[in-house]
């Protein structure tokens, strides 16, 4: 009796395993279907479908629409593809950002670089060398300080000093220049926001001297003055070999003459007197 009652337990115990295997092996074969991340209250928020520069006009490509927890939206999104749709980007946007209005210009302003260059401000480009673009650091977003060197025939004692401060580097890349040969060479060029006056700074630094740039930590706004560096202070100039002096001659004075005493008698009486006379 009591095998009786163990062989009936293996056997569900066989059977059971058995349908848990089917089953299991049923759920493996069907396809994939999509997980619904969909949150409760969830709104459609319009997001950046992959990394788009400065300037960029959005197009269709570049926008798509996304769930977004309804708790959690941010303030001043876009939930419709047309209200976005070919304005230009006056900030960078990574892939699956918002795409929020203070990131974006009006339909109106268009595209490129104009859209980026606030009213009252100006966008100066110069031409520069890797070492002046302190090796390739100097990008979009960076801030520098501007130095200028002077030198030349109205300038006996060069000086380098910082002439600008904290400059906003909107763009960086290059450009093809033709050599004085004809052929075709690549030049780096450096684009400022500056202010109408900096602007003129700039230009006349970038012309009439040497300009370097020197990279500095964007979250660094100070300002600090500096009197600038001379040649002459880093090279002292040899002391010069001090003259004899002079020596005062003076004339030789005549040796004074001396005077005599002579005794002279008169009968009884004797006398002295003072004959003078040169020297013997």
């Amino acid at each position: 009796m009591r095998s009786r009652r163990l062989i009936i337990v293996l056997l569900l115990a066989l059977a059971s395993g058995l349908a848990a295997g089917w089953l299991a092996l049923n759920y493996l074969r069907q396809p994939n279907s999509p997980i619904s991340t969909s949150a409760p209250n969830a709104v459609e928020v319009v997001v950046a479908s992959r990394d788009l520069p400065v300037g960029h006009i959005l197009d269709v490509a570049d926008i798509k629409v996304a769930q977004w927890p309804g708790d959690a939206v941010p303030e001043g999104y876009s939930s419709s593809v047309d209200e976005v749709l070919g304005r230009g980007l006056i900030q960078r946007v990574a892939m699956n950002e918002p795409l929020m209005p203070a990131k974006i210009a009006l339909k109106e302003a268009g595209g490129g670089l104009p859209i980026v260059i606030p009213a009252g401000m100006r966008a100066v480009s110069i031409r520069v060398d890797e070492v002046i673009q302190v090796a390739g650091f100097v990008g979009p977003g960076t801030r520098v300080d501007v130095l200028v060197t002077l030198e030349g025939e109205n300038q006996p004692d060069p000086i380098t000093k910082i002439v600008l401060q904290n400059m906003l580097v909107l763009t960086s890349g290059q450009i093809v220049e033709r050599s004085p040969d004809g052929e075709p060479v690549l030049a780096t060029v450096v684009t400022f926001l500056t202010s109408p006056e900096d602007a003129e700074k700039l230009v006349m630094t970038a012309t009439k001297g040497r300009i370097q740039l020197a990279l500095r930590n964007t979250l660094d706004l100070d300002s600090l003055e500096t009197q600038g560096v001379r040649l002459g202070s880093l090279i002292p100039s040899q002391q010069r070999a001090s003259a004899p002096r002079p020596v005062a001659r003076t004339q030789a004075q005549p040796a004074a003459s001396r005077a005599r005493t002579i005794e002279v008698f008169r009968g009884t009486e004797r006398e002295e007197e003072n004959i003078e006379g040169g020297g013997s």
